[in-house]
């Protein structure tokens, strides 16, 4: 048995405690107040309205720093922090002395513009939303009822199990296809790009689920690699992303055919609930049965009214007897009956001609009888008779204008009872005008 060594009397040996005690005090006393900026990741908010979050340089820098802010001073905040957020935070640096680690103990924090990486998101969004990536009418809808759904994710994530978990669950019936990838780091992208480009290449699958966990900015990044969002929107394959937590929002999100806000809501939105089709199953049964029923009673008693009347021939021979013996009647009385109408029609027809001759001539001797009054209206023996003469040149030309005559000429003039021989003593014409 080793014993241990006493420590030299010169020299102090530290309780862990203490240690912490005294860094943390010389901190304090180095470090009363300052103001620290930089990019927000990791940001959460308790229910005791903590928050708590990693402060890390813009500028790419692999240092971070743990900060704490307690609710009186997040009441404060006149913003909504989010990770990617540059901001500045003043407070004071302290030691958590539970765990021995540094801290930064927030009082104050304002924006101090974009971060790095959401700096990237954003313009990125903006280029591709440009090109028409996350169009609305370009989403395609999912297989109402898939059979196969393949899973793009890490094999040993807990997004895998959730997804595994809820079809299980909710649609045991659905086969699934696992496409691992890695889904954080630098490998990721073109990782998840390949498993894209295998499953649609094997269509072997009805739709993909393309999830993972939720994380930070950063853990999430590789869904905003544009070379997976191309992937994701280019895919044969209709695609669900769930990506993250609800509020986390990723350019592969975007482009996918349906956004669901966790894995398990993508795999829930994927298949229909088992037991839902089975409900729907159960009411067609009933309805089919229903129907089914209602039909077969129409035939059975179509059946019994075919039956009750082959049981009595002699009531369908009767009927048709009597049925006979009617047409018989009518086919009796049809001759006499069309020849006592075709004499009524001649008797109705026969005064017809009479009575038109008759109109006929009454309309011709009015016409004549206004012919010989228009006649007589015209005839000059009645205009002769009124004192008026007729004036020839003796061989019947008629004399119409003075002009025509000159002193000497013989005329005669004709009268309503006779004539009368002139000679012209003077003419006098009517002066122009």
């Amino acid at each position: 048995m080793i014993e241990p060594r006493e420590a030299p009397p010169n020299r102090r040996v530290w309780g862990v405690a203490g240690l912490v005690e005294a860094v943390a005090q010389s901190l304090s006393e180095r470090f009363s107040v300052v103001v620290v900026g930089g990019e927000i990741s990791g940001f959460t908010r308790a229910a005791s309205g903590h928050c708590y979050f990693t402060l890390k340089d813009a500028d790419g820098l692999a240092a971070s720093l743990r900060c704490a802010m307690f609710r009186r001073a997040a009441a404060m905040l006149d913003f909504a922090p989010a990770d990617g957020a540059l901001v500045e935070v003043r407070g004071r640096v302290a030691v958590y002395e539970p765990r021995g680690e540094l801290q930064f103990v927030v009082e104050a924090m304002r924006r101090a513009g974009a971060g790095t990486l959401y700096e990237q998101f954003l313009k990125l969004r903006a280029r591709l939303a440009a090109e028409g990536l996350f169009e609305a009418g370009a989403k395609r809808a999912l297989p109402a009822h898939p059979q196969r759904i393949g899973v793009i994710t890490s094999a040993a994530g807990a997004a895998l199990h959730d997804v595994l978990t809820a079809l299980a669950r909710r649609a045991p019936q659905v086969a699934v296809v696992v496409y691992p990838s890695p889904v954080q780091g630098a490998e990721a992208p073109p990782a998840l790009v390949n498993a894209l480009r295998t499953a649609n290449e094997r269509a072997e699958v009805d739709l993909l689920l393309l999830v993972r966990g939720g994380g930070s900015l950063e853990d999430l990044w590789a869904f905003n690699d544009e070379r997976v969002v191309r992937a994701v929107a280019m895919s044969a394959l209709p695609v669900v992303c769930g990506v993250g937590h609800e509020t986390d929002v990723t350019l592969s999100d975007l482009a996918a055919d349906l956004r669901a806000p966790t894995p398990t809501a993508a795999a829930e939105l994927a298949a229909p609930s088992r037991e839902g089709l089975l409900q729907q199953l159960a009411s067609l049964e009933r309805a089919l049965v229903l129907r089914l029923d209602h039909r077969l009673q129409a035939v059975a008693q179509r059946l019994d009214r075919i039956a009750l009347r082959l049981s009595r021939p002699s009531e369908v021979l009767a009927r048709q007897r009597r049925l006979l013996d009617l047409l018989a009647q009518r086919a009796a009385a049809a001759p006499g009956r069309r020849i006592e109408l075709q004499r009524q029609r001649l008797e109705h027809l026969a005064p017809r001609p009479a009575r038109a001759l008759a109109e006929t001539l009454r309309r011709q001797a009015a016409r004549l009888d206004a012919l010989q009054a228009r006649l007589q209206a015209l005839d000059p023996q009645h205009v002769l008779a009124r004192g008026y003469a007729w004036l020839d040149d003796g061989q019947g030309g008629a004399i119409t204008s003075a002009h025509a005559l000159l002193p000497g000429h013989d005329v005669r003039a004709v009268l309503a009872d006779g004539s009368v021989d002139m000679r012209v003593l003077q003419v006098r014409p009517l002066p122009p005008g």
